[in-house]
Parts: structure tokens; sequence; C-alpha cells
């Protein structure tokens, strides 16, 4: 009778560890303690979330994988979320609106689907020393964090980090982002590093200080610098952005105030609009390659005239006007063979307007063609350089 009752208590222990294994919901900690019921899972079939009651510093230790999610949000007496075993999440990593959260240490973790933090003023670092290698998804927004290091993707479908005021760096090894990268209002000094970055679908940049994509060859949608501290753009192996036959896409680049310098040795197409704009110490434009736009080309500033050697199709308007003397006549040669659209160009503007409105355009020297700059962008293809913030807050609302 002993030792069937030894062996009834041995089968009840594995069918409890097996119970607590395999989840149909979502297992809650309150309290430290409650890890005890699934520290033996070395995979955890379910999902975590942590309590907004939790306090103090919870440390998930035992637990291998997790095949769901783990969420913690609104534990507003939390100030640490360690683990020194779990090494995958299947689903979402979620850390959200957590105002003591200091410290995040998962000495295993190198791969979750999604990772989502957001609304973390005491989180000024966190700690993953093997690496989190794999995600598909990774958004960052309003941290304290001064620095991503442990974050080094292969590859990812969506990238943002915005709104972390004290954030220096983001380097990463990725090679291709399939939906889009949106870094913005950031540090004012963040320096960006996509060193073997090939091929992205969608890539939007605001308020850097410093952008180095030297491996870029193709944009499959829309690019855009906005806004920016850098004195030198370059990217010497890009040779197209957006899709020339489906006119999508386009490149902008637009009120960078220290920007001088732009290098593209190998761009020979823009799917949709073009267009340079109030970056006031861009004294030339150079673009040796570029032989097709399929939207609107629309430069405007204070600079020399603009050298296209290649320049053989505009589905849409031309639209340059610079506050120097420029010669025109190459330009407006173009209307009806090379230009389809509008073609003007105006040379010693002092005030010059934006594609989407603003101050009128008062001639200070020679022009040609009456047309306004609008009329002359608006007859392009896929004009604006479509925000991607739209898709990454329809991705939060999904989480």
């Amino acid at each position: 009778m002993l030792a069937q009752a030894i062996v009834l208590s041995a089968f009840a222990a594995v069918a409890a560890a097996a119970s607590a294994c395999t989840q149909t919901a979502t297992v809650t900690i309150a309290a430290q303690a409650d890890v005890t019921a699934i520290s033996s899972c070395s995979t955890f079939d379910g999902s975590i979330e942590i309590a907004s009651t939790a306090s103090g510093t919870i440390a998930l230790d035992g637990i291998g994988q997790i095949t769901g999610s783990l969420t913690a949000s609104n534990a507003s007496l939390l100030t640490g979320l360690t683990s020194t075993t779990i090494n995958s999440i299947g689903e979402v990593f979620t850390l959200t609106d957590m105002t003591t959260l200091s410290t995040v240490q998962f000495d295993a973790l190198t791969s979750a689907k999604t990772i989502f933090f957001q609304t973390l003023p005491a989180l000024s670092s966190f700690t993953f020393p093997e690496e989190i290698s794999t995600c598909n998804s990774l958004t960052i927004l309003n941290t304290f964090l001064n620095s991503l290091d442990g974050i080094n993707l292969n590859t990812a479908d969506v990238i943002e980090i915005s709104d972390n005021t004290r954030l220096t760096k983001f380097s990463t090894q990725i090679a291709n982002v399939t939906t889009s990268i949106d870094v913005a209002s950031n540090g004012k000094s963040l320096v960006v590093e996509f060193p073997n970055l090939i091929w992205a679908a969608n890539m939007t940049l605001r308020n850097v200080s410093s952008i180095s994509i030297p491996s870029l060859a193709v944009v499959n949608g829309s690019l855009g610098f906005y806004g920016s501290y850098f004195t030198s753009l370059s990217a010497a192996n890009l040779t197209s952005v957006g899709s020339f036959s489906g006119r999508t896409g386009g490149i902008t680049i637009d009120d960078n105030t220290a920007l001088s310098n732009i290098t593209f040795p190998e761009l020979t197409s823009s799917g949709g609009l073009f267009q340079i704009d109030n970056n006031p110490d861009l004294n030339a434009i150079s673009f040796s390659a570029l032989a097709e736009i399929g939207g609107a080309l629309d430069f405007t500033g204070n600079f020399t005239t603009p050298d296209l050697p290649k320049l053989s199709n505009v589905v849409g308007g031309l639209n340059i006007q610079s506050e120097q003397s420029i010669d025109c006549s190459t330009f407006t040669a173009m209307k009806g063979n090379i230009v389809q659209g509008t073609d003007t160009c105006k040379s010693g503007t002092s005030t010059t307007t934006t594609t989407t409105g603003g101050s009128s355009t008062t001639s200070g020297g020679a022009s040609s063609s009456s047309s306004s700059k609008a009329a002359a962008v608006s007859y392009g293809v896929n004009e604006g350089l479509v925000g991607l913030s739209v898709i990454a807050s329809l991705f939060r609302m999904m989480l």
C-alpha cells in the first residue's frame, strides 16, 4: 500500500507539473510566490501576465521558452523584471506604462516575435547579454533608454524607435526590413547605424544627428529624411527607390538644417515624387546616374544649377526654384520631351512655396514658366511621402 501511495503521489506531481506548463489561458503573476508553480517548465505553453498590483522585482527563473506572450502593463510599483533562463517568447513581449520599472534583465533571451516597449520613464537601460537577434516587429516608444545595446536583429518586418529623448545610438546588423523603418523624435545627438542593411520596404528618419547606410541598395517604397542634424547624407550603393513602373514610393529630403552634401552616386530611379526642400546649407545638388522619376521632381532651396546629366523621363511635373542664380535653359527644354507634366524653373527666387502650400513665390531674377510650384508638383503620381506613423499606430491598437 505504501508503494502504491508513493506511485500515485509521483503521478500526481507529474500531472500537476504538466498542468502548470500547459495553459489554455494566461497565467497571472502578482507576486514572486506565484512563479513557483511554473518555474519547472522548460517550455511554458501559454502566456504570462504580470499583474498591475505586482511590486518590487519579479524573477521568472526556471522557465526556458514561452510559446505565448509575456506582458507587464500599468504595474506602477514594479521596479524590476528579470529572468536567467527564458530564451524565447513566441508572441509579444510587452512592457508599457510603468513609471518605476528600472531593471529589465533577461540573461538568455535571443528571440521574441514582437517587442513592444512604451512609456517607461525610469528605464535607462536593459540587459540582454545574449542579444535579441530574432524579432519580427520592434517598437520602442517614450522611454528613458540611452542605448539599445542587446538588440541586434538579423531581419524584421517593422522597426519603430520614437520619442526616446535620451537615446544616443541605435546600431543593428539587420539586412532586410520588409515593412517599415521609422526613427523619429529621439535624442538630438542620436546616431543611427545600419551597416548591413541592403533592402527596406519603407524608411523614414527624423531628428537624427548621423545616419550610416553604406550597403543600402534598394528601398521598395518611400525613403524620407526630415528635420535632422547631419551635415552629410550618403548612400553609396542605393540604386532605386519605389517602383517606377507602378509610380509608387519616392524620395523626400526636407528641413535638414545642417545638410550640405548628398551623395547618391548609383541612384537611377525614383518611383514617385523626388523632393528636396528647405535644406539651407545645401548649395549643390548632383545625381549623376538619375534617369527616371515616376512622379514629380521638386527641388527648392539655395543651390547652384542642379546636375542631372542622365535624366530622361519625368512622368509628373518639374519644379526647380533656387535663391541663387541658376541656368534654367536645360530644364525648360525638357517640357514635352523629358518632362510630361508642368515644367517650372525659377532662378534667384527670394521666397519659395512648398507642395502643401505656404508663402507665395517672389522672383528676384530670371525665371521661366509662369506656373506655380504647386501646379508643377500636382501633376506627379504618388506625390507625398506617406508617413509611416499611421502604420505604427494601427499596430499598437492591435496589441
